[in-house]
């Protein structure tokens, strides 16, 4: 039987020679790979034929991390940490979000791609969670320490799709983000909170799969809790391939 074809969305960045690639964090392709899925990165720019066309053979989609989502897209506040945004790339993934929401084909978004399913969906975003949400815990990268540092908890929904797959309660979690989910999305149901109450998980209801996580969970697949997001995700898309 073929492997679920999973897309993964990337990063326009530059190599050693300063030449134009689409980037991607090996992690995101392994915690895919491993859950045994098949992994196709997505590069932004794609022509609306070209996106259509892959859509139509993809069984799935990972929403990736990176940059910031552009405040046009949401009606942000300015502010001065805003980086590395990206409109192509904001482009290709609201539609493409947009598009596995009506359609029915599983997603799930970690970090940037958990914005992006809020945004795409109608919610907002705060800009920079230190200055704008009041009692905010620090939710920004910890320069001094490994990715998969644990930074805080999150208390899950244990009658959620997202508690059911975690199998716990309250998971202990990394976190690489300035930015946060301010007004949620009407048709977005949380599922997840940070100690301060930050919204750290959402699904949609009524979908095949779709759920988003605020963490990066690619990079705590030594937690068989976290192993089986990406097996349910993958199991998903399996079906998808399927019908």
């Amino acid at each position: 039987m073929p492997l679920p074809l999973i897309g993964l969305t990337t990063y326009n960045d530059k190599n050693q020679y300063g030449f134009p690639i689409a980037a991607l964090m090996h992690k995101y392709i392994l915690a895919v790979s491993e859950a045994g899925g098949m992994p196709v990165l997505i590069p932004s720019g794609l022509t609306e034929e070209a996106r259509l066309s892959l859509l139509e053979r993809l069984d799935g989609i990972l929403f990736t991390g990176g940059g910031d989502i552009a405040i046009q897209a949401f009606g942000g506040e300015p502010h001065p940490r805003l980086a590395s945004v990206d409109p192509a790339r904001d482009t290709l993934e609201l539609a493409l979000l947009q598009a596995a929401a009506s359609d029915g084909k599983p997603f799930l978004g970690i970090c940037r791609g958990f914005q992006l399913v809020n945004v795409a969906l109608g919610g907002t975003l705060y800009t920079d969670l230190a200055d704008q949400m009041p009692g905010a815990l620090k939710h920004d990268y910890y320069p001094d320490r490994p990715r998969d540092y644990r930074a805080h908890q999150v208390k899950v929904d244990e009658g959620s799709r997202l508690g059911q797959i975690l199998g716990e309660p309250v998971i202990d979690v990394n976190s690489m983000h300035h930015q946060g989910a301010k007004d949620l999305a009407a048709a977005l149901k949380p599922v997840a909170c940070a100690p301060d109450g930050l919204v750290e998980a959402v699904e949609l209801p009524g979908h095949p799969f779709g759920l988003a996580v605020q963490w990066h969970p690619e990079w705590l697949t030594d937690q068989p809790a976290i192993r089986r997001l990406f097996e349910a995700f993958v199991e998903a898309c399996s079906v998808e391939r399927d019908e």
